[in-house]
This record gives C-alpha cells, structure tokens and sequence, in this order.
C-alpha cells in the first residue's frame, strides 16, 4: 500500500472523532488548512501537517470557549 492511502486510513477516524460539534469543526477544519499549507512547505508532509494543526485548532479553540464560559 503507498504512505498516503495508509495515511488517509489512519487520519479518517480521527477527523470524524474530532468534528462531532460545530466548534470543534470549526478549530478542525482552520487548523487543518493552516498545518496542511505549512506541512507542504516542509518537506511535503501536508497530511501530517493537516493532522497536527486540527488537534491544535480543536485545543485552541476549545480553550476559547473554556476561557470565556469561566469570565461570564
């Protein structure tokens, strides 16, 4: 099998666990598009990059919400 069908097949349900509401599809999918752009520059590892830049959007913008139900 080649490296990105593998990778494909892992990074599915990851991405399905990860968008099971709309803020964390929305953190998922802008830090996805962020990580993949810079994860092509580097080297050619855009899924890779896609991968670690929805965990990060999905925290960061899990932290937002988090932050803001505490101020209110």
């Amino acid at each position: 099998m080649k490296i990105r069908t593998i990778m494909a097949l892992i990074a599915l349900p990851a991405t399905i666990a990860m968008a099971s509401s709309p803020a964390e599809a929305k953190g998922c999918i802008r830090g996805a598009m962020a990580g993949g752009v810079a994860g092509h520059y580097a080297h050619h590892h855009a899924v890779m990059g896609a991968m670690a830049g929805c965990a990060a959007g999905h925290y960061y913008y899990k932290h937002k919400a988090h932050t803001a139900m505490m101020r209110h």
